[in-house]
């Protein structure tokens, strides 16, 4: 009894590592939505990313690799995008950057995992772009997109304001008086829709982690078949399993070692990494952004890239022998809290974000629109 109740303080401590890593990357990728929603005009939007040409896929992934957000936050950031005019493939690529090519998710698998990693993310993060706009241009559902793009979210508490903020330009609209209480009510707005499937998803990472044992992860990943049918199989049941795992963006790279160091290749590994996108929590979000039929052809069109670019990639570093061969102890990195940067941009953050609640809530009577 006393090893169970210890079992279940470990994993409660590995959620809140899993948390702790991932807190300042959500309050600003939250943050970026807010003020997209408050400030971009549909106009502004539609020219510069509406027609889904390759100079504007280039412009939304840089634009992605440096908003620096979780996976929460960037579906958040895509919704806005793709509602404000947006081609699909710029703000699904827009989505792919901004959890896959950021630097603190980079960090943390150098840290974690390895430089081999971290390089494979980031070279399979343009890979992933290149893929998906190939299968959107031969598959695009013209209808049930633009249908989407008009869907209501009916589902989230309440609805924002349709009303835009004075201005012509964005600098124009963001010093609008109004501006920081829109920022901030669309900040809380987020956050509300968002906070529990951020808990639940951090507790299944946590307890995964300490309950599973390796033999069961080896099983799944057929870690004793062949190569070449596991390279495949792997990366097809890493996104699966990501699917039912619930944990954001940094929130799986902690899981993903533990899936490496008990026998899951390289590519799944990846393929796992790269599923944040697609967890249920996420394909609901969808659903409540753009309705299930629009949900479902995201997420089938994810889930493809994302296996196609963990083989591709499984293939070019096992070619070149950069595979690692060694596992971190990754109980041991999460339940390790040290003064370092993690800390510092947590409490740098905390100051926006509660400035941000505190003015959402105390100005709430003045939203526009309440579900």
């Amino acid at each position: 009894m006393q090893s169970f109740l210890s079992d279940i303080g470990l994993a409660l401590l590995v959620a809140l590592g899993m948390a702790w890593k991932t807190g300042w990357t959500l309050v600003l990728g939250f943050s970026i939505s807010s003020i997209l929603q408050a400030i971009v005009s549909t106009k502004s939007v539609s020219e510069r990313l509406g027609k889904g040409t390759a100079k504007e896929l280039a412009f939304a992934t840089a634009a992605g690799a440096a908003s620096s957000s979780c996976s929460y936050a960037s579906a958040a950031i895509m919704r806005t995008l793709y509602k404000k005019g947006a081609a699909l493939t710029n703000a699904l690529a827009f989505l792919f950057a901004s959890t896959n090519l950021v630097i603190e998710l980079g960090i943390i698998l150098f840290l974690l995992l390895g430089w081999q990693f971290m390089a494979a993310e980031w070279i399979g993060g343009i890979l992933l772009i290149a893929i998906m706009s190939v299968v959107v241009k031969l598959t695009y559902p013209q209808k049930l997109a633009e249908k989407a793009r008009q869907h209501e979210e009916t589902e989230g508490g309440h609805q924002h304001s349709a009303e835009p903020l004075s201005g012509d330009t964005w600098r124009q609209r963001l010093k609008d008086p109004e501006a920081p209480v829109r920022i901030s009510q669309n900040f809380l707005m987020e956050w509300s829709m968002l906070w529990k499937d951020l808990m639940i998803g951090f507790l299944i990472g946590g307890f995964l982690s300490v309950f599973i044992p390796d033999s069961f992860w080896q099983a799944i990943f057929f870690s004793n078949t062949s190569e070449w049918i596991k390279l495949p199989l792997n990366a097809i049941i890493g996104p699966l399993i990501a699917i039912v795992t619930f944990v954001c963006s940094i929130g799986n790279v902690p899981l993903a070692a533990v899936l490496f160091a008990s026998g899951a290749s390289f590519g799944g590994v990846l393929s796992f990494i790269y599923a944040d996108l697609i967890i249920l929590p996420l394909l609901d979000a969808y659903r409540r952004y753009f309705g299930w039929k629009m949900a479902a052809y995201i997420g089938a069109v994810l889930f493809a890239t994302m296996v196609i670019a963990g083989i591709v990639m499984d293939v070019i570093f096992t070619t070149l022998g950069l595979v690692p061969s060694e596992a971190p102890d990754i109980q041991r990195e999460l339940t390790s809290f040290a003064v370092d940067y993690t800390f510092w941009l947590n409490l740098i953050f905390a100051l926006p974000a509660g400035w941000m609640v505190w003015t959402g809530i105390h100005n709430k009577s003045q939203h526009h629109h309440h579900g």
